[in-house]
């Protein structure tokens, strides 16, 4: 219902962070799985070293509803890994390799150092990416 000084719920929501001369941009579709496939990209490329198209291919997971032990995640994580879940008590709904229901990116980034661009297109949705042309005209 409108009414004043509420705050609507959308996911437009892209992300950026940068580190030195590294500038990341980013956004991963997916209505309430958004900010959750947002912080496990971050957490692929701070955490575990991931390049951007590694982060964005890496396995997922997601809790659609409030509350309650049971989430997705992808078939592509371990065994063990699901295993112990299930142990300690959660509910797993196994999907498919790179399910639409964890949502699809891109990303760019863009070293200032040296100039370059690079970007990466994940493999749950449809897009990809295309390097751009030198800016130095052939002779």
């Amino acid at each position: 219902m409108l009414a004043p000084h509420k705050r609507p719920y959308h996911t437009i929501i892209p992300g950026f962070m940068q580190k030195g001369n590294l500038h990341i941009g980013f956004g991963i579709m997916g209505g309430l799985n958004q900010p959750q496939a947002h912080a496990q990209f971050v957490s692929n490329v701070v955490d575990y070293g991931m390049n951007i198209q590694a982060a964005l291919e890496a396995p997922r997971f997601t809790k659609l509803e409030f509350g309650g032990c049971e989430f997705m995640i992808e078939g592509r994580v371990p065994a063990v890994v699901r295993e112990e879940l299930i142990k300690r008590g959660h509910s797993l709904d196994v999907r498919g390799d790179y399910s639409s229901w964890f949502g699809g990116g891109q990303v760019v980034m863009h070293d200032s150092s040296t100039g370059v661009n690079y970007g990466a297109s994940s493999p749950r949705k449809d897009g990809a990416a295309t390097p751009e042309p030198s800016p130095i005209p052939d002779r």
